[in-house]
């Protein structure tokens, strides 16, 4: 009989372990309670027991009833000496615990959740099925579960033990803010997520694994995305929706950013191990947003307070990295990171690509009969971050990024060796900022922030024979204040209220030493702007509605930008999706083909004077219907975008608008697909974008013509597979039209103008490069050097069959024969791989 009750204590135990324990009392407490009860006397050590807590039995037990629930109920011998005393003592100093963590609502398992021992190093993250051990673990130690999306949870090592090895159910809880917002969790690959709001969101802790990717660049992965396109390959040149790349809205912890690339384009410059969380959008906008008519891309970092020092650090076959989050004091961190190139210590098959490709068709890359050429190139990255807590209400932030890429470079005669030409150019954008978020009332917020950025471009050219020195410059600086203030109505219905001012300078300069020659503008402008918003949720209905409204004090104009976000569910599969938003812009990159970088970079930014260079606007909208089941997504978009206020400058025509000043418009409209099916073990998909793109310039004859980046049609498609747990595989290609190009009249390939033979062109834009087509692969591996210390292995190739791809086509008079011209075709990146190891703890 006492078996059987002994068996009916202990499941009511286990069932009692798989609830959240709220009724338990401090073993203490029970000890004495006990003592009375039969009259005994327990003997123990205070440490022992003081911090264990647990359920009293449900029923009326005997003494040796009740010493037998207590042994199954901690890990502590509970022994009758006799009928008067009972002793206590510890069975271990530490023991293994186990546990299974799945999510509240669904069930679901949570791989990858981060299970650590607080004020230590060890701890490990869940397998596929969401389960964990931890050995060795002390009887008084704290265990803490968090997941990214999941509020976390603490558990004393008491309450994950169980005598029978029966580990314990964890369920979490999503976070409010995500449960509102998180439509898919697994968009393509796990880390890439859809928002209700249809924005994509890259949380790159979870990262999984993209085609060709090493790491988890944002700038790179947004262009698994339809309608998201780089048609020279470059990050420095994504085109959303057909806008150019001046066009995103690049903000990183809140501070803008005018710098996107390193190595000129092909690698991001922001840390993908440092930048958290990632949030793209195409159109919709939250109105405490302007700038960017084509899209914003919101990029911040890590922001909650650790209770262990982690971090982590790698390296590439381009750059190497590291980074560490130090906890201060309770309330207070700093967190570091650092990332540099080591292509200037050692050449790698992926830098020789690179650098191919980058410096292609300038004078960097073109050794002669009558010279050679040497140059050094490199480019490092920084952030710090301080976090401080004042109370459960109220946070600090403070932060820095800084960017820099430099390049110096001289050419020698091969007659004698000497010197004949030194060039440098540097490029570089800091950032300082710093927010303040307060919780004054369970309903009422508010979160203040300000930022300071400066971006420079400076280039020397000095020819030793001539003794002329040559000096360029473009540089911005912005400082730039928002204040938030959100109101919660109710658990459907929350109300935004915002200011924002901004004050934008930029300067570019040219300077000869010989004969003397300077050249110096200065443009300033401030803009005030106020926001509101009103965003609703509730059942199978999302509303966002806002507007904002820009003053321009130099110009004395105000622009009104409505904006609005529908996502309405019609059934269970079926959803159907309105957007629409007016945007502005005050700044622009211009191209500038006489007096460039040393022939590598030719944009400079320049603010709008509205005037010739007018505040660009855009008025764009888009209707889509979604299906999901059986977690099978399909999206289908249709969109209409006009954008007014470009210049001839800033789209970098090779035609006979090349060096005309003019504004005028694009528009685009199109269809996007995207089919997503994610299981277990795989995920795959396939992408298509049909965009037609036109520019109308009325100065100009014919007035209407293809768009630079008019690519008709553009698919993708991937594969992601999980061989083992840690093993995992990704192959994925890209398909789509040439751009459009201008050739010259044949027949009639030159005219003269003066003195000068220029490049005939014929209709603008009337010709498509042949198709471009790449097929990309990667892996990744994970494994341990202890519960603490995890390693990642990755491996990626780009352009696998090595295709001879061509992104760009222009002409030039040809030097031998002024009649004729000669095809200046810029190449893609041939097959390129690329090797990461990482560590993090």
């Amino acid at each position: 009989m006492n078996k059987w009750i002994l068996y009916l204590l202990l499941c009511i135990s286990t069932i009692g372990q798989a609830q959240t324990a709220t009724n338990t009392t401090a073993l203490t407490a029970i000890i004495g309670t006990i003592e009375q009860q039969f009259n005994v006397k327990f003997s123990y050590a205070v440490e022992d027991v003081a911090s264990i807590a647990i359920e009293k039995p449900a029923i009326e037990l005997t003494l040796e009833q009740t010493i037998a629930y207590l042994n199954s109920k901690v890990l502590l011998n509970f022994k009758a000496l006799d009928n008067r005393y009972v002793t206590v003592s510890v069975l271990n100093k530490t023991f293994p615990v186990c546990g299974i963590v799945s999510d509240l609502d669904s069930q679901t398992s949570l791989p990858g959740a981060s299970v650590r021992i607080d004020n230590s190093s060890n701890g490990t993250i869940t397998a596929k099925n969401g389960a964990f051990t931890l050995d060795n673990v002390a009887l008084d130690a704290k265990i803490t579960i968090s997941y990214i999306g999941y509020e976390s949870r603490q558990f004393t090592a008491n309450e994950l033990f169980s005598a029978e090895n029966n580990c314990r159910k964890i369920v979490l809880k999503p976070s409010k803010e995500e449960l509102n917002q998180v439509l898919i969790n697994v968009y393509l690959t796990p880390g890439l997520q859809k928002y209700i709001d249809g924005s994509t969101v890259l949380n790159t802790k979870k990262f999984g694994i993209l085609p060709g990717l090493v790491d988890p660049d944002v700038l790179q992965s947004i262009q698994a995305l339809p309608g998201v396109e780089s048609t020279n390959e470059s990050i420095a040149n994504i085109n959303v929706r057909g806008g150019t790349n001046d066009q995103n809205l690049m903000l990183w912890d809140n501070i803008k950013m005018y710098h996107s690339g390193h190595f000129f384009g092909l690698i991001s410059a922001y840390n993908p191990n440092v930048t958290n969380k990632v949030t793209v959008s195409k159109n919709g906008t939250s109105a405490a947003y302007s700038d960017g008519v084509s899209s914003t891309i919101n990029m911040s970092t890590n922001d909650h307070i650790g209770t262990t020092i982690s971090g982590g650090a790698g390296v590439n076959l381009i750059s190497a990295d590291a980074f560490v989050e130090i906890p201060l004091a309770k309330n207070l961190e700093l967190d570091i990171s650092a990332r540099r190139s080591v292509t200037d210590l050692i050449n790698t098959p992926t830098f020789t690509n690179y650098y191919q490709r980058s410096f292609q068709d300038t004078e960097i890359n073109a050794d002669t009969a009558d010279k050679n050429t040497t140059s050094d190139f490199y480019f490092y990255d920084f952030t710090a971050k301080l976090l401080f807590d004042l109370n459960d209400k109220h946070s600090f932030r403070a932060n820095i990024i800084g960017i820099n890429n430099a390049l110096n470079y001289a050419e020698y005669s091969n007659a004698d060796q000497s010197e004949s030409k030194v060039s440098q150019l540097s490029q570089k954008n800091i950032g300082y900022g710093g927010s303040w978020k307060g919780q004054w009332t369970d309903v009422f917020s508010t979160e203040l922030v300000t930022y300071f950025s400066r971006y420079n471009i400076d280039a020397t050219d000095y020819r030793v024979p001539t003794d002329q020195l040559l000096t360029e410059a473009n540089e911005v600086l912005e400082t730039g204040t928002k204040l938030n203030a959100y109101y919660k109505a109710n658990s459907s219905l929350s109300l935004l209220l915002g200011y924002q001012v901004n004050e934008t300078g930029m300067l570019n300069q040219t300077t000869v030493s010989a004969p003397s020659y300077s050249s110096t503008k200065k443009d300033v402008l401030l803009n005030h702007a106020v926001f509101a918003e009103a965003e609703y949720n509730k059942n199978n209905t999302y509303l966002r509605l806002g507007a904002r409204l820009n003053y321009f004090k130099k110009f004395d104009k105000l622009l009104v930008e409505p904006r609005i976000n529908i996502r309405q569910q019609v059934s269970k599969q079926f959803a159907l999706k309105l957007e629409g938003e007016f945007k502005n812009q005050t700044a622009t990159q211009i191209i500038d083909f006489e007096d460039d970088f040393l022939g590598v970079e030719k944009r400079r930014w320049v603010l709008v004077n509205n005037e010739d260079i007018p505040i660009a606007t855009s008025k764009q909208s888009s209707f889509g219907i979604e299906f999901k089941q059986n977690k099978l997504n399909i999206e289908l978009t249709g969109f209409y975008k006009i954008v007014d206020g470009i210049t001839a400058s800033n789209q970098g025509f090779y035609n006979n608008f090349q060096y005309k000043n003019a504004h005028g418009s694009y528009t685009a409209k199109g269809v996007e697909f995207l089919a997503n099916k994610t299981a277990r073990r795989y995920s795959t998909w396939i992408s298509y974008t049909y965009s037609t793109n036109d520019y109308e310039f009325d100065s100009f004859t014919p007035s209407t013509f293809p768009n630079n980046v008019d690519i008709r049609h553009s698919a993708s498609l991937g594969f992601n597979y999980d061989i083992l747990d840690n093993l995992k595989i990704s192959v994925g290609g890209i398909w789509r039209n040439g751009q459009p190009y201008t050739r010259p009249v044949e027949g009639n390939e030159t005219v003269q103008n003066g003195n000068n033979t220029l490049v005939n062109y014929d209709a603008p834009n009337s010709e498509n490069l042949d198709d471009f087509m790449r097929l990309d692969a990667s892996f990744s591996y994970n494994f341990n050097f202890s519960p603490a210390i995890k390693a990642t292995l990755r491996g990626g190739i780009i352009n696998i069959t090595n295709e001879d791809n061509v992104i760009n086509r222009y002409y030039k008079v040809d030097p031998n024969d002024n009649s004729n011209t000669i095809a200046v075709n810029n190449k893609s990146l041939g097959m390129t791989p690329n090797v990461s190891f990482r560590v993090n703890f």
